[in-house]
């Protein structure tokens, strides 16, 4: 098997919570956490072959219980839980030094997962486009009250290039989609979007964070990106241009660059 084939398994932070892993990279490499967004674990399969292939990391994409039809217990009904499952996961396997990086939903996890770190598991962390917090003045535009064709038309740069046609999907797609939307609303519908509480505790996080933004993104704002940065004490904010909310996928270059000198800053210091 090479470095660059993925690879699935299954994991039980808790006996009754089964969480599917797809791996790439050498089994040996450090551990990069990749954590998904509403759209599901392929809007950020290629951030893991990313840093598989160009950083040797062991990149690790869950599927965050309730999507893609995998099974989320009763009690499961908040991003504090998927942060908790993700912080005991990495705790039981003894990792270390671990980078996470999460857009949007998974962003916000990340946050709470570094926040609930006692400072021996996560090394670093990258946001991008992420939700999770109140910024004052720039709300997170309720995407439960929009058409699959809004969204796409608040979320990316060029919708007419990376939107999809709904006419093109089969009724399982289609299916599946309003599956994983129900389970967002569970995990992030009350309050929407975001823990009241969670810019306020950012300070405490004393690891360095690198916060990217598609400028163009009109569901989380750039001003609420950088209100996020300046809440972590080693926060650092940088934009990437001609994308929306989904940076990686509109400009995987400009993303993976700004990801890439994260990287080396962090080696370097």
């Amino acid at each position: 098997m090479t470095d660059t084939e993925f690879r699935t398994r299954t994991v039980f932070p808790r006996p009754d919570l089964p969480v599917a892993l797809t791996e790439t990279g050498p089994a040996d490499g450090r551990v990069a956490l990749v954590l998904h967004g509403g759209g599901g674990p392929a809007t950020v399969q290629g951030i893991a072959g990313h840093l598989a292939a160009r950083h040797g990391m062991r990149a690790v994409v869950p599927t965050h219980p309730g999507w893609n039809g995998t099974g989320r217990p009763g009690w499961f009904t908040g991003v504090d839980d998927l942060a908790i499952a993700y912080l005991h996961w990495l705790r039981d396997e003894g990792h270390r030094d671990v980078l996470v990086v999460g857009s949007s939903l998974g962003g916000w996890t990340g946050a709470e997962m570094a926040l609930r770190d006692d400072g021996t598991v996560i090394g670093s962390l990258v946001l991008v486009n992420a939700a999770g917090v109140a910024v004052p003045g720039e709300p997170v535009r309720d995407i439960f009250a929009l058409r699959p064709d809004e969204i796409a038309t608040y979320s990316f740069h060029d919708p007419a290039r990376f939107a999809v046609d709904p006419a093109t999907l089969t009724e399982e797609r289609i299916a599946a989609q309003r599956a994983n939307l129900a389970t967002l609303r569970v995990l992030a519908g009350d309050p929407y979007m975001h823990d009241p509480k969670l810019l306020n505790r950012l300070g405490r996080v004393r690891i360095p964070v690198l916060v990217l933004w598609g400028e163009s993104d009109r569901i989380v704002t750039p001003a609420y990106g950088r209100a996020y940065a300046e809440a972590f004490a080693r926060g650092r904010f940088e934009t990437i241009a001609e994308a929306g909310h989904l940076p990686h996928i509109e400009r995987p270059e400009a993303t993976f660059a700004a990801l890439d000198a994260h990287l080396v800053a962090r080696a370097d210091a």
